[in-house]
């Protein structure tokens, strides 16, 4: 089925229950993976989600995938994330960090910044080139 398209914010209002933000930060590509199956009477965009994340998906890959904002698939995400139906982890965290060994459900921390003195180094190597 295909959405006109100025029915579009309507149905991504009724998606969020009319949040405009999402209950956990993400990192866009923060890895999302389904813990569960999709349930009876699951809203149709949770259900994309689960089944789409069977494997590892990024989050920016999940939003082009369903063709949905990312602040709109963060808020879904979050949803079910608190439900326990998938867990999140940055692709570079460790054991500690949200990693594979992380409890189910646990959200990833922000990667941290690199560091000025070696993206200084990489952009005078780029310029060098």
């Amino acid at each position: 089925m295909r959405w006109d398209v100025h029915e579009q914010p309507d149905r991504l209002f009724a998606a969020t229950g009319g949040r405009s933000r999402a209950y956990t930060e993400f990192d866009l590509v923060s890895l999302v993976v389904s813990e569960s199956e999709p349930a009876v009477g699951m809203a149709p965009e949770a259900v994309q989600i689960l089944r789409l994340c069977r494997h590892p998906m990024a989050l920016v890959e999940v939003s082009a995938r369903l063709r949905m904002p990312v602040g709109v698939v963060a808020i879904l995400l979050s949803d079910l994330l608190a439900e326990g139906r998938i867990s999140v982890r940055h692709p570079s965290s460790g054991a500690g960090g949200g990693g594979p060994s992380a409890p189910r459900g646990v959200a990833a921390a922000p990667a941290r910044l690199p560091d000025t003195g070696l993206v200084r180094e990489v952009l005078v190597a780029l310029k060098n080139l």
